[in-house]
């Protein structure tokens, strides 16, 4: 019982990750604001619910979804939009909680170079250009393909629907129409992450062996107390064969 007791009060203590979950705007909420691909759930769910919702395929288009598999620790994929094609290898893409900017996540980037880096020139893998370091990402990053929406959003649209998401802390930029493209973190700042409670230490207990000798015993009388006292046994008769005899036969 000490034992339960002990692993119950540990678990009620352990400080819960979900505190430091919040980091911003998340890349499914935007990619959907952008895009007006209406897909809920993970990242990596978009391309199997699109099946027979959306038309799919391996060509970028401007407003298509660019859905990302799951790859070493982006465990949960990642959709981003393309805003504008460069040529038949290089794309610029709009996406959110991306890059660690001044520290924190969930910054909305645009013009954001992507290059296919498939062998076959199939856009199954590609890589992205990185903020922080001001380069491509060495990682080729394999994905699903392209979700293409029923209809392109015009840019009031998409600006009105990027204001929603973020409560007007973010405009929208068309990408430039020539020359040298350049990142643009939009105006949009995450808000800072809550810290953490500080939750009390698990109490410890400090029971010398004699106190434990004293609460087994209790348990164990407490459980004596509630058995069922047996029948008493019928003391034996003392057999006489002879007299038994005797008495058969009569006086």
């Amino acid at each position: 019982m000490r034992f339960i007791i002990i692993f119950a009060l540990a678990l009620f203590f352990t400080p819960s990750s979900a505190l430091a979950l919040n980091e911003g705007l998340q890349c499914v909420p935007y990619a959907r604001a952008v895009s007006g691909v209406e897909i809920r759930g993970d990242a990596h769910t978009w391309w199997g619910q699109a099946k027979g919702r959306y038309k799919r395929g391996n060509s970028p288009k401007i407003g298509a979804v660019v859905a990302f598999k799951p790859h070493g620790r982006m465990r949960l994929g990642h959709v981003a939009a393309v805003q504008k094609i460069i040529d038949n290898r290089t794309i610029l893409i709009s996406h959110a909680n991306w890059s660690t900017i001044g520290g924190r996540r969930g910054h909305i980037e645009e013009n954001v170079r992507v290059v296919d880096a498939s062998e076959n020139n199939d856009w199954s893998r590609v890589q992205v250009w990185y903020t922080p370091n001001k380069a491509m990402g060495g990682t080729r990053w394999p994905i699903h393909g392209f979700i293409y929406p029923k209809a392109k959003r015009s840019d009031n649209q998409v600006r009105m629907a990027v204001a929603n998401l973020t409560g007007g802390k973010a405009g929208y930029t068309p990408p430039p129409s020539g020359g040298r493209e350049q990142v643009r973190v939009a105006a949009y700042t995450p808000k800072p992450i809550a810290k953490p409670r500080k939750l009390p230490a698990a109490p410890t207990f400090h029971l010398s062996n004699k106190t434990l000798n004293e609460v087994d015993r209790k348990a164990v009388g407490e459980k004596k107390s509630a058995w069922r006292k047996p029948a008493p046994t019928p003391a034996p008769q003392n057999k006489d064969a002879i007299g038994d005899l005797l008495g058969s036969l009569g006086s």
